[in-house]
C-alpha cells in the first residue's frame, strides 16, 4: 500500500500545498490534516509545513504548538511517528519540545530567500536514509527568524550523538550556532530543518532536485518499519 503522509495546514500556513506536492512526487499519498482537528486519519508520517502560523504573534511556533493537532501529533512522534518539521515546522517543534534548542531572529534582522548549500550529516533518520554522509546539497532557504540557538551542553550533545542532520556552507544566512540547519531527536523519527527540500523536487521550479531525498527516505523507512 501507498504510505499516507500528514500535511497539517494552520492558519498561516504558507507551504503545505507544496510539501503536499513534494510527497506525490516521492510517490507518498499525501492526507491534508487541519489544525483544529485532534485526528491523525490514519497516517503513517507527518510534515508540517513552513509558513507563518498563527502569524506568529508571540513566537513563531508558540501558538500553533497548542493547537488540537498537535497534542497528537506530540503523543505520536514520541511512540516513534516520523515528522518532519521544515522552517515554521521547525520552530513549532521546538515550541513542542521535540526537539531542543530554539530558532530565533537572524541575527543581520534581516529575511533570507537564496538558494542554500549544505551538507548532509545525519543519515541514519527516517528522513535522510537515502542520502549519503557528507553528501552536499542545495535547496532553497526563506526566513527571518532561522537562527538556532541552544546552551553550549545541548550543541555538544546534538554533535556528539549525531543528531546534527545538517549544516550550512557557503555562508551562513541567518548565524546559526555551529552552522545548523537542520537536527533530528535522539530516535531518529523527529527532524527540524530550516531550508525548505520542498522547493527542491522538481527541474522546473527548483534549484535541484535534492529535495526530493526527505521524502523518499521516508517512505523507504516506512517500508522497513515493522508492521
Amino acid at each position: 500500500m501507498t504510505a499516507r503522509i500528514g500535511v497539517v495546514t494552520f492558519p498561516g500556513s504558507l507551504d503545505d500545498g507544496d510539501a503536499a506536492r513534494a510527497v506525490r512526487i516521492a510517490g507518498g499519498e499525501p492526507v491534508r490534516l487541519w489544525h483544529g482537528d485532534a485526528a491523525l486519519h490514519g497516517v503513517d508520517a507527518v510534515v508540517l509545513p513552513g509558513g507563518f502560523s498563527y502569524g506568529d504573534y508571540l513566537r513563531c511556533g508558540a501558538i500553533a504548538r497548542f493547537a488540537p493537532v498537535m497534542e497528537t501529533i506530540v503523543d505520536a512522534a514520541r511512540g516513534g511517528l516520523p515528522v518532519l518539521g521544515i522552517c515554521n515546522g521547525f520552530q513549532i517543534l521546538c515550541e513542542a519540545h521535540l526537539l531542543p534548542g530554539a530558532l530565533t531572529r537572524n541575527q543581520h534582522l534581516h529575511f533570507r530567500n537564496r538558494d542554500q548549500l549544505l551538507r548532509v550529516e545525519a543519515t541514519g533518520t527516517a528522513w535522510t536514509n537515502t542520502y549519503q554522509p557528507g553528501q552536499e546539497i542545495l535547496i532553497p532557504v526563506k526566513n527571518g527568524e532561522g537562527c538556532y540557538v541552544a546552551d553550549t551542553a545541548t550543541l555538544d550533545r546534538l554533535e556528539g550523538e549525531g543528531q546534527v542532520v545538517a549544516r550550512y556552507l557557503g555562508g551562513n544566512p541567518n548565524a546559526s550556532q555551529r552552522d545548523i540547519a537542520a537536527i533530528t531527536n535522539s530516535a531518529g523519527n523527529v527532524v527540524g530543518i530550516m531550508p525548505h527540500p520542498e522547493h527542491a523536487v522538481e527541474a522546473l521550479t527548483g534549484p535541484s532536485l535534492d529535495g526530493l531525498g526527505f521524502f523518499t527516505s521516508v517512505l523507504k523507512h516506512l517500508v522497513g518499519a515493522p508492521a
